[in-house]
């Protein structure tokens, strides 16, 4: 694996996974002292230019973040359009688990071999990403995980029955469709050490590229996140 970087602007590095595939990652890195890694899990968009604005604020946090391009195993450099979601459902929905897991893995070695990776490697998932954040959090070993409207959470739970192994943080919209009032509360009742929170909002309140966006949430949950990634990477 290699990486060519240029600070907070960030720059794009190739990583290899256990099975010998090749990915793009959007990399951004701090200024200063990294309190850690932080992977970013797309919605089903892809490595998006607003997920790569989300990773370089991360990085002015302190964090070394990145963004895997996650559809590159079936749709190598697609990044598709909000306005299309249905196609981009289909390729996320399409991607194979275990390859997805395997990818995760190896931006999370990816991070740990970086100077700074001994502070541990977080992740946040937005929509599919969410999902993907509960899941890998039962299975791969991190410092912490956060979902953001998380969706198939049902799915998750089911197959993942033993939970996540590290903190989880969960932002919930109360009129998100994904995340009806009977999911939220199998979800507390999965994860009893889970930190919760819900807001007035739909699903993607925290997209700030789409119309769904709602400052009122998507402000306190950011902090809740500083926050909650602070205390769990010693910052």
């Amino acid at each position: 694996m290699n990486e060519t970087n240029n600070g907070g602007a960030g720059q794009m590095a190739r990583i290899t996974s256990e099975d010998g595939f090749t990915f793009e990652a959007f990399h951004a890195s701090p200024q200063g002292e990294s309190k850690g890694g932080l992977i970013i899990l797309q919605e089903i968009f892809g490595a998006t230019d607003q997920l790569k604005s989300v990773a370089r604020s991360w990085a002015d946090d302190g964090f070394d973040a990145i963004v895997p391009a996650l559809f590159d195993r079936n749709a190598p450099g697609t990044v598709v359009p909000f306005d299309e979601p249905d196609r981009g459902r289909e390729i996320a929905l399409g991607l194979d688990p275990a390859k997805v897991q395997l990818d995760v893995a190896a931006a999370v070695k990816y991070l740990a071999g970086l100077s700074d990776g001994g502070k541990g490697v977080s992740v946040i998932g937005f929509c599919w990403g969410g999902g993907q954040a509960f899941r890998l959090a039962c299975s791969l070993e991190l410092t912490s995980a956060v979902s953001f409207y998380g969706t198939a959470m049902k799915i998750h739970m089911e197959k993942n029955p033993g939970g996540p192994k590290c903190p989880m943080l969960f932002h919930i919209g109360e009129t998100d469709d994904h995340t009806p009032p009977e999911i939220i509360e199998a979800i507390r009742q999965a994860v009893p050490t889970g930190e919760f929170h819900t807001y007035d909002a739909g699903h993607a309140f925290a997209n700030d590229a789409r119309p769904t966006y709602v400052d009122a949430a998507a402000v306190p949950a950011r902090q809740r996140t500083l926050e909650f990634l602070n205390k769990h990477h010693g910052a």
